[in-house]
């Protein structure tokens, strides 16, 4: 601890107020207290009662500011603001704050309509939601209007200046009160019975499709009775959605916390008029040392703003500290009473057993994945390991490969996977040198020693001067080599790898049933196809073969642009070298304009505009006989 941390934790203030804890000038930490002085010091005097997140933290504080309030729901609001505008990376941070679409009934109106909106305001309008998407809430609108004439227009109704009605009233899906075509209390007793449906009652509407459905089916239109078909299936997978699940007609979010492994698992119910329309599931990144309190309480304040109104009321599986509080801050978001509640038996506490019941459902889900990425990657590499007979797990497996036209610009790849995940920034490419013609086994050899002797030169290196070879470009040598081939292509490997005096474990594989070969080996080996072996090796000969062709490609359209330079009036070897060095890539020449090709240093203004008009030429073999 520095002598100015040592300082300032002597004189700490006995108040109220928030703390941001920093590690080279970087806020690491916010948090909250109501006296600083007791609770900054707990952080560097009583270590030995920390969890391992927070011994962490501790170690790397350097410095720390305080800001100091009047009293503990100003430090709740301090707190809060200040974790969302540094994202701390000790806090509990909420990544994923989307926003959830409601419908919205401005009732203030005297002909409202029903329209969609992404957030709820305090706007005296009725809000029903939130829906899982928007598709949910369109499908929802399209059956309003099918069967309740609801105006669907933003126009202002003017009494005075009736306008034309529009082909929503001509089809029967709008009463036209634009044209004066209906009263003020006639278009309400419609839009009531719409309210009803979005407050759950279904019944009539899914009647009046089926009637409508039958009647088009009697008249054998089809069609039409297909549309009403469709229609019904959206209520009804609506209704699926929406299972009632409270025997009042309540508002209210369910939300529960799992710990799992160093995270915290966040699952929020919404439960609008008595049904659950929707949940979702977070995950709260090291926070698996947490009180669970704590991780709702944090939830809460950065979960519910302008685009996530509060409801009435939210039940919570665990007790959060400061609960007078924290109702006090929902509530002004909110703009009503937010009371905040952890049951303990009853229909609220069965709401808490299904958001539990979902995130043990996901703790499950997420073992597994990780579970089958392993047997994908270092169980795949343990597996492969077994097979070739080696002592250990190859950690570092290279695959080579190599791609040229009839001989010409021969290149060969090197592909990494690290633990069986792919290194892509350990790839490297080789332009063949030494190799005339379609000689792919002499390239191998050209590629295997080349990249071995650039390791061997560099590891010497790295270990005279006490570094680490795994840090260096090519010193990290491989556990294990793949080369995309069989047996001859494998034997000109292991003899470039035996000159150099290494003995690195070697495979071949040939692409006809994939079978592997072993150096000095008449027999191959055919793995069980569903073998997570053989499809981590396919991957590794499939992404150098790839990494081989891409390369390759661009060579021959580089190759192709300079010879096509070298006939443009005004191009010689230095211009040709300049124009292709300023733009790096063919594309990015192709795409170029002239007077873009014109700022290539040394390049006139009227040679720029003869290359434009070369590399936008129809080629002569491709014009039409006509």
């Amino acid at each position: 601890m520095n002598p100015e941390l040592e300082w300032k934790i002597a004189n700490l203030p006995d108040s109220p107020g928030c703390y941001l804890m920093k590690s080279q000038g970087k806020i690491i930490y916010v948090g909250k207290a109501k006296n600083l002085k007791n609770r900054v010091s707990q952080y560097f005097h009583y270590s030995k009662a920390h969890t391992p997140k927070v011994r962490a933290m501790v170690e790397k504080i350097d410095d720390f500011d305080i800001m100091l309030v009047e009293g503990e729901l100003e430090a709740f609001t301090l707190e809060c603001n200040l974790i969302k505008l540094h994202m701390p990376h000790y806090n509990i941070l909420l990544k994923d704050d989307k926003a959830y679409p409601y419908i919205r009934v401005d009732l203030r109106e005297d002909f409202p309509r029903i329209e969609l909106a992404r957030r709820q305001e305090r706007d005296g309008a009725r809000y029903f939601g939130p829906y899982r998407g928007a598709t949910i809430v369109r499908e929802v609108m399209d059956v309003l209007h099918m069967i309740y004439p609801i105006r669907s227009c933003a126009y202002a109704i003017n009494p005075d200046k009736p306008r034309r009605p529009c082909v929503h009233h001509q089809i029967g899906q709008c009463l036209a009160p634009c044209a004066g075509k209906v009263s003020r209390e006639d278009y309400r007793a419609e839009l009531d019975k719409a309210l009803e449906f979005l407050n759950g009652k279904y019944k009539p509407v899914l009647d009046a499709l089926k009637a409508r459905m039958a009647a088009c089916a009697a008249e054998m239109n089809y069609e039409g009775a297909a549309v009403y078909r469709d229609r019904i299936r959206a209520v009804e997978a609506l209704i699926e959605k929406q299972t009632a699940i409270s025997t009042t007609a309540s508002d209210r979010d369910v939300i529960a916390t799992l710990h799992h492994d160093a995270d915290a698992l966040v699952c929020i119910l919404f439960i609008r008029s008595g049904r659950l329309i929707g949940s979702e599931k977070f995950t709260l990144e090291g926070a698996g040392d947490d009180d669970s309190g704590e991780i709702l309480t944090q939830f809460m304040l950065q979960y519910y703003g302008p685009e996530n109104v509060p409801p009435q009321e939210i039940l919570l599986s665990a007790v959060v500290h400061e609960q007078s509080i924290v109702e006090e801050l929902l509530g002004e978001q909110a703009g009503h009473r937010v009371y905040v509640r952890t049951p303990q038996k009853g229909d609220k506490m069965r709401q808490i057993s299904v958001a539990m019941k979902n995130l043990r459902d996901e703790a499950e889900k997420l073992d597994k994945k990780l579970a089958d990425s392993r047997a994908r990657t270092i169980g795949a590499a343990e597996e492969l390991g077994q097979i070739l007979g080696l002592k250990k797990t190859p950690r570092r497996i290279e695959g080579y490969d190599i791609s040229n036209t009839q001989g010409v610009l021969s290149v060969g790849s090197e592909v990494v996977m690290i633990d069986g995940v792919c290194a892509n920034k350990e790839y490297r490419h080789y332009r063949i040198k030494t190799v005339q013609g379609a000689n792919d086994f002499a390239s191998m050899h050209e590629v295997i020693t080349r990249r071995l002797t650039h390791g061997l030169n560099e590891l010497a290196e790295r270990q005279a001067a006490g570094l680490d070879p795994r840090g260096g470009k090519f010193s990290d040598l491989p556990d294990l080599i793949l080369i995309d081939g069989g047996r001859e292509q494998l034997a000109f490997a292991q003899d470039a790898m035996h000159a150099l005096g290494l003995d690195i474990p070697m495979f071949g594989l040939a692409k006809r049933i994939e079978e592997i070969w072993l150096p000095y080996s008449d027999m191959s080996i055919v793995l069980d196809r569903h073998s997570n072996a053989l499809h981590l090796i396919q991957r590794l000969r499939d992404e150098a073969h790839r990494f081989a062709i891409t390369h390759h490609r661009a060579l021959r359209g580089s190759a192709s642009v300079a010879s096509r330079l070298d006939g443009v009036a005004g191009v010689g070897p230095a211009r040709r070298k300049s124009v292709l060095k300023y733009f790096k890539t063919v594309e990015a020449l192709k795409a170029a304009s002239a007077d873009e090709i014109a700022r290539v240093p040394g390049l006139p203004e009227s040679v720029a505009c003869n290359i434009w008009q070369m590399l936008h030429e129809e080629p002569k073999g491709e014009e039409s006989d006509e």
